[in-house]
């Protein structure tokens, strides 16, 4: 087959085709945002001389493409992993690697490249693999696509220990406090049960401690304006509360 043929067999079978140089550079104004499967589009492409066929990978395709590459380390990789591989489509590279050729189904990768090791990609949606076999590289599998195995997929990442708990210096406590004594009057008591929550916070991680948080609540509500013993209520019903 030449290499509109084989263009439109790839659409045929499902595939998003568009046109690229030998030299891998694309040969339509979008690249892979072009890839289509209309038969009049592929043929005004492919009857240019000197293209070949790339299939836009990921959902465009239904496929995910395995990119071993010869040229850095990636046959290294290739001969420990074959035999943990399906049999799958596979398709020798121009530079001596392989395409692997599998299954892609929503929610595997959320980026375009996936690497997993020196020579070693998983192209996905947005992009792209070159179809070689359409300019004479051999095809070494005809076998369909295989479902995508699951231990190419790269591991969660590890979840962060939480940052460890601030202690409250002068200054931010007394930002904290200057909310509640500059409240105005009929806000008063609610500011100070708020800030009350805040000191509540850092108790409950140890850098404050039940007793001084009360009476810093306290002493703020009295300078706001509040009774003393009002100023005490709020200022342990908001500690209390965060401890609980």
């Amino acid at each position: 087959m030449n290499t509109l043929q084989t263009a439109m067999a790839l659409a045929e079978m499902g595939r998003a085709v568009f046109p690229m140089t030998e030299s891998k550079r694309p040969a339509c104004e979008h690249g892979v945002h072009d890839a289509t499967r209309d038969p009049e589009t592929l043929r005004r492409w492919f009857r240019r001389p000197g293209l070949v066929p790339a299939v836009a990978t990921g959902k465009p395709s239904g496929v995910i493409v395995l990119d071993v590459d010869a040229q850095h380390g990636g046959m290294v990789w290739l001969e420990k992993a074959r035999d943990r591989l399906p049999e799958t489509e596979e398709y020798e590279t121009r530079s001596g690697g392989r395409h692997f050729v599998f299954q892609w189904r929503e929610g595997i990768f959320t980026i375009a490249i996936n690497r997993i090791g020196g020579g070693v990609e998983l192209r996905s949606t947005g992009a792209s693999a070159i179809y070689w076999p359409a300019i004479g590289f051999p095809r070494v599998s005809d076998a369909p696509p295989a479902p995508f195995p699951s231990w190419l997929l790269p591991p969660p990442p590890k979840p962060r220990d939480p940052a460890p708990a601030r202690v409250p210096d002068d200054a931010s406590l007394g930002r904290l406090l200057r909310f509640a004594t500059d409240a105005a009057e009929g806000e008063r008591n609610r500011c100070l049960f708020w800030v009350g929550c805040r000191l509540a916070e850092q108790v409950q991680h140890g850098t404050l401690s039940p007793a001084y948080a009360v009476a810093l609540i306290e002493a703020a509500g009295v300078q706001a304006g509040l009774p003393r013993n009002e100023a005490r209520a709020t200022a342990q019903s908001a500690i209390q509360g965060g401890r609980a």
